[in-house]
């Protein structure tokens, strides 16, 4: 599932491409419209197709922002600004193109289920193999409660402050650690692949609990979280396996992870052990990190 680093290269491609221009029209697939008619809200969420349709047709993408693994498409000016919200889910991918047959990907160029047709004759098009993504137009941000439960941005000025505070809380002091900092409200966006990572270069295991960490480990480990982010938007994501950017190009990250889906720890030489924490896969090495 794309992470922070991954939604916010994908941003980054989409904002000097698409900002400023008005959607003239959207179209969906037949997959999608046949699931909407059998009552499955698939990709589409909260109102049905001709609502979203009717909200967002005719107006102008004024900006593009990124929420932790959100994207805010936001729709006219400040006064009566809305917006349309993304998560990318599995296997979610944005390209903007003149023609479809410039997705050059099988895969993503036969499974695009939404096409907004953009003033400058552009496509702005999703694709989704899983469909396991989803949009929705909302009237604000307030509309959409979920948004108001994220943590803060791991480059806020105090975002260091908020994560330590929420890492005390009891919900989260006897959890394991990891499981604590997947969460998106002691921290925005920091997901499997870049927790795996910043417990290792921290020597934290990820079965640990919260509480067993000191002061000192846990700023220790924020600061890891922050560096592998950057790490990671630097190299423009992970493509572990369907992540592609605007331009249908493949991360870098994933050749500089360390941890993550390793069967050799490269510091010592020991077999990578592995656990489920908070429901995923977790990779670790019993002598690295304790």
């Amino acid at each position: 599932m794309p992470e922070l680093p991954e939604v916010e290269h994908v941003k980054r491609g989409l904002s000097p491409k698409v900002e400023g221009l008005i959607i003239e029209q959207v179209t969906f697939s037949d997959t999608i419209i046949k699931a909407h008619k059998a009552g499955r809200k698939a990709v589409v969420k909260g109102g049905g197709l001709d609502v979203f349709k009717f909200a967002v047709t005719q107006k102008e993408i004024s900006a593009i922002d990124r929420r932790s693994k959100y994207l805010l498409f936001r729709l006219g000016q400040s006064e009566d600004e809305m917006l349309i919200l993304s998560h990318l889910g599995m296997t979610g991918a944005w390209f903007v193109v003149n023609e479809l047959g410039e997705i050059l990907e099988d895969r993503f160029r036969n499974h695009v289920h939404v096409i907004f047709h953009l003033s400058n004759g552009q496509k702005l098009v999703y694709s989704d193999i899983r469909r396991f993504g989803e949009m929705r137009f909302l009237p604000s941000e307030e509309a959409h409660p979920p948004l108001a439960e994220i943590g803060p941005e791991p480059f806020d000025e105090d975002a260091e402050f908020r994560f330590l505070a929420t890492l005390m809380l009891p919900k989260f002091s006897r959890k394991p650690i990891k499981e604590s900092i997947m969460h998106h409200s002691v921290i925005a966006g920091c997901g499997n692949i870049y927790a795996t990572e910043a417990l290792f270069r921290a020597g934290v295991s990820p079965k640990r609990r919260t509480d067993r960490l000191s002061l000192k480990k846990k700023r220790e480990l924020f600061h890891h979280i922050v560096d592998v982010l950057k790490e990671g938007i630097a190299a423009g994501g992970s493509s572990i396996s369907d992540y592609r950017n605007v331009n249908g190009e493949a991360g870098g990250m994933q050749e500089r992870l360390q941890m993550y889906a390793k069967s050799t720890c490269p510091v010592c030489g020991s077999a990578v052990k592995k656990a489920v924490v908070g429901g995923r896969t977790s990779h670790y090495c019993t002598t690295c990190q304790k």
